[in-house]
Protein backbone atom coordinates (compact mmCIF):
# COMPACT_ATOMS: atom_id res chain seq x y z
CA UNK A 1 0.00 0.00 0.00
CA UNK A 2 2.52 2.48 0.93
CA UNK A 3 5.99 0.97 -1.20
CA UNK A 4 6.75 -1.40 1.59
CA UNK A 5 9.04 -2.96 -0.37
CA UNK A 6 10.97 -0.02 -1.61
CA UNK A 7 14.01 0.04 -1.59
CA UNK A 8 14.78 -3.46 -0.39
CA UNK A 9 14.38 -5.07 -3.82
CA UNK A 10 18.42 -3.94 -3.90
CA UNK A 11 19.17 -5.72 -0.60
CA UNK A 12 17.63 -9.03 -1.45
CA UNK A 13 19.63 -9.46 -4.28
CA UNK A 14 23.13 -8.69 -3.00
CA UNK A 15 24.37 -9.65 0.51
CA UNK A 16 27.14 -7.41 2.37
CA UNK A 17 29.12 -9.76 3.70
CA UNK A 18 30.44 -13.16 1.45
CA UNK A 19 30.02 -16.92 2.11
CA UNK A 20 33.95 -17.78 3.40
CA UNK A 21 34.93 -14.59 4.78
CA UNK A 22 35.88 -13.66 8.59
CA UNK A 23 34.70 -10.30 9.88
CA UNK A 24 35.09 -8.72 13.53
CA UNK A 25 32.00 -8.06 15.16
CA UNK A 26 29.97 -7.26 18.30
CA UNK A 27 27.17 -9.61 19.18
CA UNK A 28 24.16 -7.52 19.78
CA UNK A 29 21.20 -9.83 20.44
CA UNK A 30 20.00 -13.57 21.13
CA UNK A 31 18.02 -15.52 18.77
CA UNK A 32 15.41 -17.78 20.05
CA UNK A 33 17.26 -21.03 19.41
CA UNK A 34 19.69 -18.87 21.64
CA UNK A 35 22.34 -18.30 18.42
CA UNK A 36 24.04 -14.69 18.55
CA UNK A 37 22.69 -11.62 16.51
CA UNK A 38 24.77 -9.64 15.03
CA UNK A 39 24.60 -6.93 11.90
CA UNK A 40 26.86 -6.12 9.19
CA UNK A 41 26.20 -3.18 7.33
CA UNK A 42 22.29 -4.02 8.81
CA UNK A 43 22.48 -7.49 7.29
CA UNK A 44 21.19 -9.82 10.42
CA UNK A 45 24.02 -12.26 10.97
CA UNK A 46 23.39 -15.40 13.13
CA UNK A 47 26.40 -16.72 15.36
CA UNK A 48 26.40 -19.88 16.80
CA UNK A 49 28.14 -19.97 20.60
CA UNK A 50 28.16 -16.13 20.58
CA UNK A 51 26.68 -14.21 23.94
CA UNK A 52 25.01 -10.56 23.78
CA UNK A 53 28.15 -8.00 24.42
CA UNK A 54 30.73 -10.97 22.65
CA UNK A 55 33.89 -8.90 20.20
CA UNK A 56 34.47 -11.87 18.48
CA UNK A 57 35.96 -12.22 14.62
CA UNK A 58 33.45 -14.72 12.58
CA UNK A 59 33.58 -16.82 9.27
CA UNK A 60 30.68 -16.55 7.27
CA UNK A 61 29.49 -20.50 6.54
CA UNK A 62 26.21 -19.74 4.83
CA UNK A 63 24.49 -16.52 3.18
CA UNK A 64 20.71 -16.10 2.34
CA UNK A 65 18.30 -13.96 1.41
CA UNK A 66 17.54 -11.86 4.51
CA UNK A 67 20.34 -13.24 7.00
CA UNK A 68 23.21 -15.37 7.30
CA UNK A 69 24.96 -17.92 9.25
CA UNK A 70 28.20 -17.67 10.97
CA UNK A 71 30.81 -19.38 13.44
CA UNK A 72 33.29 -18.23 15.84
CA UNK A 73 36.68 -18.18 14.61
CA UNK A 74 39.39 -18.60 17.42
Amino acid sequence: MFGNSYGRDERENSSPITEGEEYDVKIEDLGRDGDGITRIEGFVVFVSGAKVGDEVKIKVNSVRRNFGFAEIVE
